[in-house]
């Protein structure tokens, strides 16, 4: 059955705008070659979405005489935008893009003793950001926060020890705004922004193993990104931690971690090194970079210990390529990887790269504004 022409419009709107979203500004000729839609078609397709306010003429082509054929189309910026959140447990970074991928300054504030005033103060700076920026609404909302969305629902639920405010601030979300709010495990979207701007651009299925405070894996199988049957897929934070690293009676409670911060920090403290008590990434990290600079025998143990993470990715996923990402994971560098993926030839039967995250304190931030821009262009397009 062919469509009618009213299904056949949307189809042919959504060809061309897809096209200026991948390739920037284009000509009438360049979309008719690129769609293959005759002349009349696209004449009428280009009026229509500059009137709908969806496309505008940003000047002319150099490559074509001057006149209507070379005027230069597309995306304009001010038809729509997104927001994006990361919602660590100490802080809420916000960034917002239009539908084109044009990005404004970044947004960060700090959790405040008062979370009920807080949550109001993170929904504000979004108004205010929205409105400064774009004097308009956002179409859609992202929210990465640590804990386990179920797919079915959409509810973020707690995996022992995410505060109870992140699900407060979703809420609030959507009762002020009539954007769609979407929320997704901070994990996963660093995974998407690797994928899209980082280390796995490349690849169509990889594993990004996330070492911060804890430890968890985004997967992106054959292009996509997995969560699993009850949302997570990739939580090997919950894989036994070799005793003589990390004494269970030492264990935060609520915190499962195969080598995250306290580990780390303890194992530094066997190898003599001084370093502060607690639970502190910002240690750890400082302990990772000196071990890979110096060339100490401890970035050896660790590299064995992250192994442990890797290989039981490599061995029931088979993804080819691991990054390590995080604060903790980037911090050991070349060096780290090097060592990982050393470690895993040895013990695996499955070959498997061994890359450093490219995305810094921003890849969960990134990550929430790409998956709120899938969002809107797949309901505006």
């Amino acid at each position: 059955m062919s469509a009618t022409p009213r299904i056949a419009r949307a189809i042919n709107n959504r060809l061309a705008l897809d096209f200026l979203w991948r390739q920037g500004p284009l000509t009438a000729a360049q979309l008719r070659e690129l769609t293959g839609l005759s002349r009349a078609t696209i004449s009428d397709l280009l009026a229509r979405l500059e009137e709908d306010g969806r496309i505008e003429v940003r000047g002319a082509s150099d490559a074509v005489q001057p006149g209507p054929n070379a005027r230069l189309y597309q995306l304009r910026p001010g038809y729509a935008h997104v927001i994006g959140l990361d919602a660590r447990t100490d802080s809420v970074s916000i960034g917002a893009a239009d539908l084109a991928g044009g990005r404004v300054p970044d947004t960060r504030l700090a959790v405040e003793a008062d979370l009920g005033g807080f949550v109001e103060r993170v929904v504000r700076a979004v108004r205010e950001i929205s409105q400064r920026s774009f004097a308009q609404e956002p179409n859609t909302i992202a929210v990465g926060a640590p804990g386990v969305v179920e797919p079915a629902t959409g509810a973020l639920r707690s995996t022992g020890w995410p505060p109870e405010w992140h699900a407060r601030l979703v809420a609030a979300l959507k009762a002020g705004f009539g954007a769609t709010v979407l929320i997704e495990n901070e994990v996963n979207l660093a995974a998407v922004a690797e994928h899209r701007l980082g280390a796995a651009r490349d690849r169509r299925t990889f594993a990004l193993l996330w070492i911060g405070y804890g430890v968890g894996a985004g997967l992106i199988l054959d292009g996509r990104l997995r969560r699993g049957e009850s949302g997570g897929a990739g939580e090997i934070g919950f894989l036994a931690v070799p005793a003589p690293v990390f004494a269970r009676q030492q264990r935060p409670p609520g915190l499962h971690g195969l080598v995250g911060a306290v580990p780390i920090l303890d194992l530094a403290r066997r190898h003599g090194l001084d370093v502060p008590g607690g639970a502190s990434v910002p240690a750890a990290v400082s302990v990772v970079e000196r071990a890979a600079r110096d060339g100490l025998p401890l970035l050896d143990e660790l590299a064995d210990l992250v192994a442990d993470g890797v290989l039981a990715l490599c061995l029931v996923l088979d993804p080819g390529c691991v990054v390590l990402g995080g604060e903790v994971g980037r911090a050991g560098g070349a060096a780290l990887a090097a060592r990982v993926g050393t470690a895993i030839a040895r013990r695996s039967p499955f070959p498997a790269e061994v890359r450093v995250g490219e995305l810094a304190a921003d890849a969960v931030l990134a990550g929430a504004v790409a998956t709120a821009l899938d969002h809107a262009r797949e309901q505006l397009f």
